[in-house]
This record gives C-alpha cells, sequence and structure tokens, in this order.
C-alpha cells in the first residue's frame, strides 16, 4: 500500500483505519463502473465507521454536546475505476488533527491496485449556530487512541 506524506509531528499522524466496501448496482453507471460522486460516499462511511470503531456515537455527540462534524472541502483524484461486485477497501488517516477540524487521507484499493486518493477536511461546529466548534475533548482523545487497522469483511 502506498505510503501517504504525513507529518509525524502532529497528533493522530500515523492512526490510520480500513473498511471494505462492496461495489452494488446502485453505485455504478451505464458504462458499469462506479460513478466518480460515489467514492465519496465511501469515504464518508468509511469515516463513520471509523469514529464508531473509536467508540464516537455522533448522534449522541450531537445531543450531549451539541458537536456536530461537517466536510468543509475535498479534493479527489481518480486512477482506475472500481466495477460492480468488487470489493473496494478505504484507507483513512488523519493528517491534521487541529483544534476545530481534521485533515483526513483516504484512499480507496481494489486487491493492490490504487483507485482512487482523497483529501477531506472536515469541522466540528455547534448544532444550532453551525459555527466553529472545538471538537469535544473525549473526542479527540478517542482519535488520537484509534481504533487500530480494522480487516472486516463486506
Amino acid at each position: 500500500m502506498r505510503r501517504m506524506n504525513m507529518s509525524r509531528s502532529q497528533p493522530g499522524a500515523e492512526i490510520g483505519y480500513t473498511w471494505p466496501i462492496r461495489v452494488y448496482y446502485e453505485d455504478t453507471d451505464a458504462g458499469g463502473i462506479v460513478f466518480y460522486a460515489n467514492y465519496l460516499k465511501f469515504f464518508e462511511r468509511a469515516r463513520t465507521e471509523w469514529l464508531r470503531a473509536c467508540g464516537v456515537d455522533q448522534h449522541r455527540l450531537a445531543e450531549e454536546s451539541d458537536a456536530i462534524f461537517i466536510v468543509r472541502s475535498t479534493a479527489v483524484d481518480y486512477r482506475a475505476p472500481a466495477r460492480l461486485d468488487d470489493i473496494v477497501r478505504i484507507v483513512s488517516r488523519i493528517e491534521r488533527l487541529g483544534r476545530a477540524s481534521l485533515d483526513f487521507a483516504q484512499e480507496a484499493w481494489r486487491e493492490g491496485a490504487l483507485l482512487a486518493t482523497g483529501s477531506i477536511r472536515v469541522g466540528c461546529v455547534d448544532r444550532a449556530t453551525l459555527r466553529p466548534a472545538a471538537i469535544p475533548a473525549p473526542v479527540l482523545a478517542a482519535l488520537r487512541r484509534g481504533a487500530g487497522v480494522s480487516q472486516h469483511g463486506a
């Protein structure tokens, strides 16, 4: 697997997570390949599962602290297509963990072939005002601790 360029001085720089996703018919276009925007959905699902594996329940977080996560920016580079019934492994790493935001580097892999890479900035905001808010301390601790690398089946 290709190593991403991450600063070792940033907390969480070496924390990563892998989540498998099966490509369904609904994920493909008329040509039978994954529609390009669906990689963003795959990346989102992998980040959500990572939070769950770290013990962070986003619904409870919103209810108890009024903190929610929103995507602020994305960039995706497409390299090779995924097709119906492929198992795509989404590898996610934290590149930067700030007071109110996180930068993720994510990759989509199929059997050793890199399909797509993504850079996603996620911000923590107050649920009512949508203004930036500090990531709650228990969430920061959970992200720093990490869930390890998961090898779940799809």
